[in-house]
């Protein structure tokens, strides 16, 4: 099973969109926004996606009440807070926007993936079994927007960059 991640999306919604469209197409059927969406009308943008999406507030954070109205209205975005532990495609999965932190998490041999994001920088890494990664930023204030593909069975991360 492919999972989109996704993080810094800073209200950019034409970016947001071709991600959205670009995960679709490469038939993804898991999204996580690590953090930094921002604004409640970017919501509806993301729910565009056809599966599940999981997302977590960054450290630039809009209206966390507003933006939880929002997501009430979208049966498959799921809005959890600072923090999220998941399980999906028989992986333990934990989302924290910030890189240190995720780190952490993954230091605790607990997770096979921690997604992260905030440095607007594409990373992965492997701390003990766990992977980290950072998708970048759908923003595209640092370069080229990025995302990333994950395949459940192959283990394969696949940059995904957004042409202008």
């Amino acid at each position: 099973m492919k999972l989109a991640i996704l993080s810094d999306s800073h209200d950019h919604i034409p970016n947001l969109r071709r991600a959205i469209s670009r995960a679709r197409e490469a038939g993804a059927r898991v999204c996580f926004h690590c953090g930094d969406l921002i604004s409640p009308f970017m919501v509806p943008v993301l729910a565009e996606f056809p599966g599940p999406v999981h997302l977590i507030l960054g450290n630039n954070r809009g209206d966390p009440h507003l933006l939880e109205k929002q997501v009430a209205r979208f049966e498959n975005v799921h809005f959890h807070g600072e923090f999220a532990f998941l399980e999906e495609g028989g992986l333990s999965i934990a989302m924290v926007h910030y890189p240190e932190l995720a780190r952490g998490f993954a230091a605790t041999g607990d997770y096979d993936l921690v997604l992260c994001g905030h440095t607007h920088v594409y990373k992965v890494l492997r701390v003990g079994r766990t992977l980290v990664i950072n998708p970048g930023e759908i923003l595209g204030k640092e370069g080229a927007p990025t995302f990333v593909l994950y395949d459940t069975e192959s283990g394969e991360v696949e940059r995904v960059e957004l042409e202008g």
